[in-house]
């Protein structure tokens, strides 16, 4: 059975068809690092880490590119008192730190927008020679797309140009069209000069969507496999992605994959309303291989609903397979081979949970063996669940005394670093948001005279 996967362009299962046989192309949205990271990053994350492993296990050779937005208006307004690039390598180090926690493999490249102006300036240009950008009427050093020059804009969302409506939040200067989006914004006087760059248009920084069409044909080429990320970005950020790149002559992604959100009790997570759950905050509550466990559960494109009980059925689900794995750990032999239903269930657009089924009837059938001495199925049933936790990127062998600390120790000793340096250059309120930021997650910091120690409080 060959791969199968939803496309959002065609609202449909297709076989997968690389573009270089054996081989795998896959560029996913990364996170906009102006807030610490929340479970619907890592869920976003640990879903492309999966079909990643898959295609790996299939014996395709991946090329996995997973950009940082490290410069945007959302981060120069977060920043405050604190240098936005300063905010921006910070969150990016706790982002890094919870994905290894979780066991997410580092990309193959992981660009920073700041670290590609040259390319991105360099795709604003041929879309002006094309006619599809154009410098705003003022003197402001914006530079649009024009959405009425693609007649296939809408595309991804199966809307028409006409459809679309104009951002209401986006500041408007000279644009021809309110629905036009920016991919040069000038600098304006109130925006620190470091986060300003040269183009011919003016000094100025990139727009968004842009960012992302240039990292991904700078390091995948004109034409790729996979362009993944959250239904959230589905529209305007991935829309804008596939007609700006089309526009300017680059075929792009062959597939669009996008994996669901996640709600708290049936609720959107928002801070307004104190229901998101950062990544500090699963960290301090489980081990980390049960915390992965926790987010792969669900299939990656449905919403995943978090309520009062839900980590704990998680960790007692998990519990049973790695008690199994425990027990037989001496007999495998080799965890290479998944069963065919365990594949098949992969095969079919990476059915999470139909192979967790699999896995689970495994356990229980192992159990069944053990119980009755049967030790030729014992060892079978080791090596399967074996090959199939690897498969999930779920260590069976983990130390399960140490690892909710080890995990969450990575995330709040970078964090205590950055409060210690903070403090250092009297940066005041920048030390006292991460001491409250720790204290709202359950940590307690204590500052001695050499150094700074942390306890998890109760």
């Amino acid at each position: 059975m060959s791969i199968r996967l939803f496309d959002t362009v065609t609202q449909s299962l297709r076989d997968f068809e690389p573009r270089v046989p054996g081989h795998v192309s896959i560029y996913v949205c990364g996170p906009t690092v102006q807030a610490a990271p929340h479970i619907g990053h890592l869920r976003s994350a640990l879903a492309y880490d999966l079909w990643r492993r898959w295609f790996t296990h299939r014996g395709f050779d991946v090329t996995f590119v997973r950009n940082v937005t490290d410069v945007d208006d959302k981060i120069l307004a977060a920043a405050g008192s604190e240098e936005w690039w300063a905010l921006a390598y910070r969150i990016e180090g706790e982002f890094s730190a919870a994905a290894t926690a979780l066991g997410i493999l580092p990309p193959t490249y992981e660009p920073r927008a700041t670290g590609h102006i040259t390319d991105i300036v360099a795709l604003i240009g041929r879309l002006v020679d094309r006619g599809h950008a154009y410098a705003a009427d003022d003197d402001s050093g914006d530079v649009y797309f024009s959405v009425t020059s693609w007649p296939d804009y809408g595309q991804l969302t199966r809307q028409s140009p006409d459809d679309v409506e104009a951002d209401a939040s986006a500041v408007e200067r000279g644009k021809r069209d309110p629905r036009d989006f920016a991919m040069w914004k000038g600098h304006k006087p109130s925006e620190p000069e470091t986060a300003a760059w040269p183009s011919p248009w003016g000094a100025g920084r990139p727009g968004w969507h842009i960012e992302c069409s240039a990292m991904a044909t700078r390091y995948l080429g004109s034409s790729f496999d996979i362009h993944g990320g959250g239904l959230d970005l589905r529209f305007p950020h991935h829309e804008n992605e596939l007609a700006q790149s089309r526009a300017a002559g680059d075929e792009f992604a062959n597939t669009w994959l996008h994996n669901g959100l996640v709600t708290v009790g049936g609720k959107k997570m928002s801070k307004s309303v104190g229901n998101v759950m950062s990544a500090t905050d699963l960290l301090g509550q489980t081990d980390a291989v049960t915390a992965r466990y926790f987010l792969l559960a669900s299939h990656y494109r449905s919403t995943m609903d978090i309520n009062d009980g839900s980590l704990t059925e998680a960790a007692a689900a998990w519990d049973r397979i790695r008690q199994f794995a425990s027990r037989t750990a001496a007999r495998v032999t080799d965890a290479t081979q998944v069963p065919d239903a365990f594949a098949a269930a992969m095969d079919d657009d990476l059915g999470i949970p139909a192979a967790l089924a699999v896995l689970h009837d495994t356990v229980r059938a192992g159990n069944t063996a053990l119980d009755a001495a049967d030790e030729t199925a014992v060892a079978a049933r080791a090596n399967d669940v074996a090959a199939m936790t690897a498969v999930l990127g779920l260590d069976t062998q983990i130390d399960e005394s140490g690892a909710s600390h080890a995990a969450l120790a990575v995330l709040v000793d970078r964090l205590v670093t950055e409060r210690n340096a903070a403090r250092e250059r009297k940066d005041w309120p920048t030390a006292d948001r991460i001491r409250d930021d720790l204290d709202a997650a359950g940590i307690a910091v204590e500052d001695g005279s050499e150094s700074t120690r942390w306890t998890i409080n109760g």
